[in-house]
């Protein structure tokens, strides 16, 4: 197993909530780190897919009464929500007896559905995200970097033998939630349609949603584009990036970018099956972008908001990085290993007046740029992130 970034986070959240929910696509590796924290804590696993665990809980309230004194593990959660009734008063009463801490942790793979569903555990539940693998969780190599950026960072995917087989990997994933996964969290969606937009949204990678224009390709309304993307959206499988507004006096653009999460399944559904393959495809350098913005998010610290900024003559910023003390960061990506930031971006910055800037690259090295503006390697920045924007 590789060691993940979250997990100090996991055990730290479970030493001071009752419950903890960890988030994140199917096959991210929740169920595997669940239960490598469950051997040291002589944790109880219930599969709620499974028929036979389903049926012991039967009678809840008795079952976790039982086992008041282990961490009780509850993946996919989604198949029985009448539970979350009985957990709140399962946690009030063990809270009276003293054992308020660390009792459930719950798997889900659906974000917003999980906390509509788990509203009334307010206050007694954390919320953390499994994502796929970042550059921070693979080795320090060139060969492991450009085969995350291929295979994406499902673990499955990225330690298949060969890149032929990890697409295969990837094409069935993509089959299941289309075909499984997706019924059970939304309206009945044809998987055909389904796919289509997934894949234009891969072939637009990093754009602006325009809704209009991709329901007038799939002959949907916008309304309805609008909601297959919220879905994609709450599965964790899609980011939409909000702009950030400046007090400038220009046209700012108002539409949010889309990214599908994984670059694996980006590529996946482009049918790009090598480096070289991918090297020539126009899909490249935003591919690329959208895989440094989520290993950089899951390096941010909690509470830190991200958007991007862009203006109709052309400043633009990446990713704009908002803290909870009300710093901001910009930064900007580049593909190559020479960090040489667009005119763009100066001007950008001239509007947000960040208190710090980045230009991440591709490569290792560190160094000062003109105007105030640090190039540095993608690792070294989210190490930075992870010690909170006043690291130095």
């Amino acid at each position: 197993m590789f060691p993940r970034q979250i997990s100090p986070e996991l055990t730290s959240a479970l030493s001071r909530q009752a419950a903890v929910a960890l988030l994140g696509p199917r096959q991210v590796g929740k169920t595997t780190l669940a239960l490598k924290l469950g051997e040291s804590l002589d944790a109880l696993y219930l599969d709620l897919e499974d028929r036979d665990d389903r049926t012991r809980l039967s009678e809840p309230a008795l079952f976790f009464q039982a086992c008041a004194d282990r961490l009780v593990i509850l993946d996919e959660i989604h198949r029985m929500p009448e539970l979350f009734d009985t957990l709140r008063g399962v946690i009030d009463r063990g809270r009276r007896e003293g054992k308020g801490k660390g009792r459930f942790l719950i798997l889900g793979s659906a974000a917003i559905d999980l906390m509509r569903q788990s509203e009334t555990l307010a206050g007694r539940i954390a919320y953390l995200e499994l994502t796929p693998f970042t550059f921070e969780e693979v080795p320090d190599t060139l060969e492991a970097r450009e085969r995350l950026w291929l295979r994406g960072g499902f673990p499955q995917a990225w330690l298949a033998a060969s890149d032929a087989e990890s697409l295969a990997l990837r094409r069935d994933f993509i089959r299941t939630y289309l075909e499984r996964d997706i019924p059970q969290f939304g309206p009945r969606i044809p998987a055909a349609t389904l796919e289509r937009l997934w894949t234009l949204l891969a072939h637009h990678q990093g754009g602006l949603l325009n809704a209009a224009s991709i329901a007038r390709a799939l002959e949907l309304s916008a309304q309805t584009v609008t909601r297959y993307i919220d879905l994609l959206v709450n599965l964790l499988l899609v980011r939409r990036l909000p702009p950030v507004g400046a007090n400038v006096a220009k046209r700012l653009i108002r539409s949010p970018k889309v990214y599908v999460r994984d670059s694996g399944l980006v590529h996946a559904l482009l049918g790009i099956a090598s480096l070289s393959q991918l090297s020539g495809h126009p899909v490249q350098g935003a591919s690329w972008e959208g895989m440094v913005i989520e290993s950089l998010l899951a390096a941010a610290p909690w509470g830190t908001r991200a958007g991007f900024y862009r203006t109709a003559a052309g400043a633009e910023i990446d990713l704009v990085l908002e803290f909870p003390d009300g710093q901001r960061w910009a930064v900007e990506i580049k593909r190559s290993q020479a960090a040489r930031p667009a005119r763009g971006f100066h001007s950008a910055l001239v509007d947000l007046r960040p208190e710090a800037a980045f230009v991440v690259h591709a490569g290792e090295a560190r160094y000062p740029l003109a105007d105030g503006i640090e190039a540095l390697g993608i690792r070294a920045l989210a190490a930075r992130l992870r010690g909170g924007p006043n690291q130095r």
